[in-house]
């Protein structure tokens, strides 16, 4: 049961997005908040400004490094005081931190005090990077020891969430967690299995039926679908118009705990709406 949300803060508009829905399910679910904002080290001692002070000289660096500090932790202190002015707006119980160091590490560190991690698609210093999901987003999504929520740039509420079940552990992981959003926001859900084999497909459909079942909140559909995982779940989510997908870490791939999945990282990049990401 999911009673405290971590939501990492920016002033990126995937943030504030994140942010619509940190409140959204914090108001269904009776959470509470904790608003995370970290000052990114990178931005201040990265490779472009060890470049620069080679030219400039040392001293120079460094006190253009504590003033870019100063800068960026002020600006961190206004992004959280917002954060807490709109959930006390919202009556809704939150807390805030301000770290500094490297965003990801920060987030997965601070994750082991909540139930759940929200973040952006993207954070305000990735909108120009290549790639359809951040950095930032990529790296909590590998290594966060809690679930991950990654929400779009779109905030709508839930009302269509579906779990993409493939019998794993991990994807078992997914259907508690699906279950009991389910059940607890009062909406249907739609379990998906995509298998080249019918007979395993049902067999894994089964095994989805028989667990939900004990949840008598919760109001199942379950549908076979033939093809490539990765390519299929996407093309679901688009064709229904899906809001919210279910999905553990990793499939029956055997594969090292550091590197996702290959159809869950195709489908973080691609999928239309928020991924819940069950570890």
């Amino acid at each position: 049961m999911i009673k405290k949300i971590l939501i990492g803060i920016d002033s990126s508009d995937h943030s504030r997005t994140a942010q619509a829905y940190a409140f959204y399910l914090a108001r269904r679910l009776g959470a509470a908040l904790i608003g995370l904002h970290v000052v990114d080290i990178v931005s201040i001692e990265g490779s472009f400004f060890h470049d620069i002070s080679g030219s400039l000289g040392l001293e120079p660096y460094l006190d253009f490094s504590s003033k870019m500090r100063e800068v960026l932790t002020a600006r961190g202190k206004t992004v959280l005081e917002e954060f807490s002015a709109a959930a006390q707006r919202e009556n809704i119980a939150a807390e805030t931190q301000l770290d500094m160091g490297i965003v990801a590490n920060q987030v997965c560190e601070r994750a082991r005090s909540a139930d759940l991690v929200m973040i952006g698609h993207r954070g305000i210093n990735e909108r120009f990077s290549s790639g359809l999901l951040g950095s930032t987003a990529e790296s909590v999504a590998r290594k966060c020891p809690r679930p991950v929520f990654i929400s779009p740039m779109k905030f709508q509420e839930i009302s269509r969430p579906v779990l993409a079940y493939d019998g794993s552990e991990r994807a078992s992981k997914a259907m508690k967690s699906a279950a009991e959003f389910a059940s607890d926001l009062g909406v249907p859900l739609t379990v998906i299995t995509v298998a080249r084999d019918p007979k395993l497909g049902e067999r894994t459909l089964e095994e989805a039926r028989t667990y939900l079942a004990s949840y008598p909140g919760a109001h199942a559909e379950f549908k076979l679908i033939s093809g490539h995982a990765h390519e299929e779940i996407i093309r679901f989510l688009k064709d229904n118009g899906s809001d919210l997908l279910f999905i553990g870490a990793y499939g029956h791939s055997r594969i090292i705990e550091m590197v996702l999945g290959s159809n869950t990282e195709y489908v973080l990049r691609n999928a239309p709406c928020p991924v819940f990401l069950s570890r």
